[in-house]
């Protein structure tokens, strides 16, 4: 393999790592092993620290592809409770609401999860990336800044109740790039009247690439090892 020239990895990215991170430890390894000081190493697709599963990661040439492979359709398993609401939308922040939740039931839970299939607008979380007036979102609410975000329009294929252990549910969210499962766990909360935050998330696909066909970050050395010749 090429990786000066280009190539394209799928890795599962460890819970607690930034995806930046993660991009800097492949850079790293590739510089020490192929001898050379730079190399242009980008991600396709942030994942919150808080979240595991596919990572793509360019080096190269490959890295002008970003663009088009950030726009492939995305899977997701995540786990939400209910009943209680964080800031940021999950584990990030503490809980600062609590709300009754012996209304719900499975029957009612995946009625409200329908409404959310199609195109829909979601307003991101103050706790993200998003950029206002040339500053990430989060610079803001970790300042308790109030700001105003605007709501971006996606397309969720398919929301599918996987796991009903109340207050807790698993959901498997297929859907368009830019969609916000904190987002989406918030506003599922909302519609079920009692709140609720992502507890766990797993992005299991990107395009075609499903999470077995990853590389563990225990496996890169072998792998770079084995492939670089």
């Amino acid at each position: 393999m090429d990786f000066i020239e280009g190539e394209v990895l799928y890795i599962d990215k460890p819970l607690h790592w930034s995806s930046f991170r993660l991009v800097r430890v492949v850079r790293a390894k590739l510089c020490s092993k192929l001898k050379i000081k730079k190399l242009k190493v980008g991600h396709a697709g942030t994942l919150d620290p808080l979240a595991t599963g596919v990572m793509i990661v360019c080096t190269g040439k490959k890295t002008k592809e970003i663009d088009s492979l950030q726009a492939q359709t995305k899977e997701y398993l995540a786990t939400i409770k209910l009943g209680a609401t964080t800031p940021s939308f999950d584990l990030e922040t503490e809980v600062d609401a609590i709300f009754p939740t012996d209304h719900l039931s499975q029957e009612k839970i995946e009625q409200a999860l329908k409404k959310f299939v199609g195109k829909i607008e979601q307003i991101p979380p103050t706790y993200s990336a998003c950029k206002v007036d040339g500053k990430r979102a989060y610079e803001f609410a970790r300042k308790n800044e109030t700001i105003e975000l605007k709501p971006k329009l996606l397309v969720i294929d398919k929301i599918e109740l996987i796991c009903c252990n109340l207050p807790d549910i698993t959901i498997r969210v297929v859907c368009s790039k830019g969609t916000y499962i904190r987002a989406l766990a918030r506003d599922i909360g909302i519609e079920l009247q009692c709140g609720g935050h992502l507890i766990a998330l797993t992005r299991t696909r990107v395009g075609d690439i499903t999470l077995d066909k990853c590389l563990k970050v225990n496996e890169l050395d072998d792998f770079f090892d084995k492939n670089i010749y």
